[in-house]
C-alpha cells in the first residue's frame, strides 16, 4: 500500500508537469518543490492528492470512519464540539472528518513543533454543502486564519485543503 501511494504520487508529480528530482523534502519532512512552488502530499487508502500553489497550502485525505468518534475528544475542544449537531450520526462523522481534516491541512502548512490539533486550531462552523470554511491558529502568541475547502470523494472519503489567509495575521 505504501509503495503504491509513493507510485501514484510520483505520477501525479509528471502529470503536474514535475519529476521526482523536482521534489525534496525538508529536515522535518515536508515536501518542496525546487521551483519555490508550495506542495502538500496526502494519501489514504486507495486515493492519492497533492496539491500544488504559488501560496502555502496543505491538503489531506480521509476516510470516514466510526473511530472518529472515540478519538475526537484528542482533536477537538469542548466549544467546537458543541456547535456540532449530533442528530444524523452518518452526518456528525462527516463533520469530524472535515475538521481533523482541515487541522491536519493546516499542520501540514505551519509544521510547528507544539501545534495542537485540539488546543491551537479552532475550524468555524459549516454545513457539509456549503464546502468551505476558515479556522484559526492561535500559536506562539500569533493568530493567523486559514481558507479551509471540502469535498466528498466516493462515499465514505473526505478530501480537506487549506490556504493561508495572509490578511489576518495578528501578534498577541
Amino acid at each position: 500500500m505504501h509503495q503504491r501511494a509513493f507510485l501514484s504520487v510520483r505520477k501525479l508529480l509528471a502529470l503536474a508537469g514535475y519529476s521526482d528530482f523536482d521534489l525534496y523534502y525538508d529536515e522535518f519532512g515536508k515536501p518542496h518543490l525546487i521551483d519555490e512552488k508550495q506542495i502538500s502530499i496526502t494519501h489514504s487508502h486507495h486515493f492519492s492528492a497533492i496539491i500544488i500553489s504559488n501560496e502555502a497550502v496543505g491538503i489531506d485525505i480521509e476516510m470516514q470512519r466510526d473511530i472518529i468518534l472515540k478519538i475526537a475528544h484528542k482533536f477537538v475542544n469542548d466549544e467546537e464540539l458543541s456547535r456540532l449537531q449530533k442528530t444524523d450520526l452518518t452526518d456528525y462523522i462527516k463533520k469530524l472528518t472535515v475538521k481533523w481534516g482541515a487541522k491536519e491541512a493546516i499542520f501540514k502548512i505551519k509544521n510547528e513543533k507544539g501545534i495542537s490539533f485540539k488546543d491551537h486550531i479552532q475550524v468555524a462552523p459549516f454545513e457539509l454543502n456549503q464546502t468551505q470554511t476558515t479556522a484559526d491558529l492561535n500559536f506562539n502568541g500569533a493568530e493567523q486564519k486559514f481558507n479551509i475547502h471540502f469535498s466528498e470523494l466516493d462515499t465514505n472519503f473526505t478530501l480537506v485543503y487549506a490556504f493561508e489567509n495572509n490578511d489576518t495575521i495578528q501578534e498577541h
